[in-house]
């Protein structure tokens, strides 16, 4: 059996990037028509038609659309491999850094973070968006260069995850509420108005099932997506917002903090990335950056 000719990859993913012929072509510096031949071939080569027409454009197969995230990681696996490796030289270094984040993450650990990383390499940007998953096709497909979260069962079994640190869950009400003063008992706690957080919309959560061990139930009056909206809320109301303490350090300053009453299993923050970066010297230097800045914030003490 023939090897099959390992440059269609780069071709293939070309083509599935650009969706079009004459783009890909141009990408890649050939003809429309040696373009055309190469599609042919890839044809052959897999069986399928890769792009087929419709109306004056061309759509893909669903074993196209199969293919192009693993033919992009393929892609750039060979690309590094291939790449000279090069004494980083942060003072140089111009890079944008993407950093997909649990909410307060950039609150909390932000300032410190951007203030390290302009310190030592001023050419490099970091770029924060939001988590609504914890689904790993962002850092399989390289628009995500890093992920901070908890380990969930949909991560991809690939990916690489390293703990940051642990946070528990602590009740935070506005001052003068009545629960900052005097004992909070878990009878007490629990005859409160909650903020429920669930950021899939659920309306039970680990403090409830602690809480019925003991017999008893919180009455939640709203459900948010996040904890910035719950402290919010709680900052304005006599609701009480339960929330991880090291993700809601600067967000709940001049409020009342609280430990939780009933037992609350603690997190485990991680952080995460494709194992195609391992030994990108740049992500490295990012990666000991973020681990250092988790890892002396003031919210430790």
């Amino acid at each position: 059996m023939s090897r099959p000719d390992l440059n269609l990859l780069f071709t293939l993913d070309v083509l599935l990037a650009e969706g079009s012929v004459a783009r890909a072509a141009k990408r890649l510096r050939l003809s429309q028509s040696a373009m055309s031949r190469a599609l042919a071939r890839l044809r052959e080569t897999t069986g399928d038609p890769l792009l087929v027409r419709a109306g004056r454009g061309l759509v893909p197969t669903p074993r196209a659309i199969e293919l192009r995230e693993r033919v992009g990681g393929l892609v750039q696996d060979a690309e590094a491999v291939l790449r000279p490796v090069e004494m980083l030289d942060l003072g140089k270094l111009v890079r944008t850094f993407t950093l997909r984040t649990s909410e307060g993450f950039v609150e909390n650990f932000g300032p410190g973070l951007i203030a390290r990383v302009s310190a030592q390499a001023p050419g490099v940007r970091l770029r924060f968006i939001r988590k609504p998953d914890k689904e790993s096709t962002s850092l399989r497909d390289g628009s995500v260069d890093l992920e901070t979260g908890v380990v969930g069962a949909t991560i991809g079994p690939e990916v690489r995850a390293q703990a940051l640190f642990r946070d528990r869950f602590i009740g935070v009400v506005r001052t003068g509420h009545p629960l900052a003063e005097g004992e909070i008992s878990a009878r007490r706690y629990a005859a409160g108005d909650h903020i429920l957080v669930s950021r899939r919309g659920l309306e039970k959560g680990a403090i409830d099932e602690a809480l019925a061990a003991s017999g008893l139930e919180r009455r939640i009056m709203t459900i948010v997506d996040g904890f910035a909206t719950a402290l919010a809320l709680a900052r304005s109301s006599d609701l009480i917002a339960s929330i991880p303490e090291r993700h809601s350090g600067n967000l709940r300053a001049g409020m009342f903090s609280f430990a939780l009453p009933v037992p609350v299993p603690e997190i485990t923050v991680s952080l995460l990335w494709h194992p195609r970066l391992d030994a990108d010297p740049a992500h490295r230097w990012l990666r000991t950056c973020v681990r250092e800045i988790c890892a002396g914030s003031p919210a430790d003490a």
